[in-house]
């Protein structure tokens, strides 16, 4: 049986928000040239060349799952694009949040739209390194974003047939039901997904537990018994387990 390596980008490949590491550039550009390397973020696939490099995503990775899958690119041509947009009352609803928010700080752009998934945070994402530490310690202490996604999945997951889940260190995803990080394997759009058959997924993710964004995509590896899930706490994590692993 042949294996593929999956991977989240931001908490898992890089620092959240910020660029991969020389150190682990050079071994992951090494890894991926010897092993089948997908990757699967919640950001756009701008975002994702601004954090690894184009030579990464698009020359030595097969494939990059942007946007929770709902944005699939190969060799830097999109292949797959979902046009769903966030209904009015969802957008609503986490204003309403944002305005309520207790949040020490907040700076601008709360909704970030992607394709088939958008991206709120109660701090922005024009927040600076220094602001999104304060940030965090803030939702560490009062778990604001928790109360957020349940909040949002019990009044609107089933009457907008959408769903959110906590993503990166500071933001929220919210997609429609099922067009999350399991799409990699069960595509609810239909995009031809025979490249994963009879083969062992390795996926490595630093939001693998209930409520993360990795966590749909863990489960269905799990589920249908094809592969093994990897809680990371970092890049450095990252490496670790892959030089243990190889």
């Amino acid at each position: 049986m042949k294996a593929a390596y999956v991977f989240d980008v931001d908490g898992t490949l890089t620092p959240s928000r910020q660029l991969i590491t020389d150190e682990f550039r050079d071994f992951f550009m090494q890894f991926a040239l010897e092993h089948d390397v997908y990757l699967i973020s919640g950001s756009d696939y701008v975002k994702t060349v601004e954090q690894l490099g184009e030579v990464i995503v698009n020359d030595l990775v097969l494939r990059s799952y942007n946007c929770s899958g709902n944005s699939i690119w190969e060799k830097g041509v999109e292949i797959y694009a979902n046009d769903w947009v966030l209904p009015d009352a969802g957008k609503n609803h986490l204003t309403d949040r944002l305005l309520g928010s207790k949040c020490p700080t907040k700076t601008s752009n709360h909704f970030e739209y992607r394709p088939g998934t958008v991206n709120f945070s109660t701090v922005g994402r024009n927040a600076n390194t220094e602001q999104r530490a304060e940030y965090v310690k803030f939702d560490n202490e009062t778990g604001e974003r928790k109360s957020i996604v349940e909040s949002f999945n019990t009044y609107f997951g089933i009457r907008l047939n959408c769903v959110a889940h906590i993503g990166g260190e500071t933001g929220i995803d919210i997609t429609q039901v099922g067009h999350d990080k399991r799409q990699l394997l069960l595509p609810p759009h239909g995009y031809p997904q025979d490249i994963f058959e009879n083969t062992h997924i390795h996926f490595f993710g630093d939001k693998t537990e209930a409520g993360g964004n990795d966590w749909p995509l863990a489960q269905a590896i799990s589920s249908n018994d094809c592969g093994t899930v990897y809680q990371v706490a970092g890049w450095r994590d990252t490496m670790d387990q892959l030089q243990t692993l190889t």
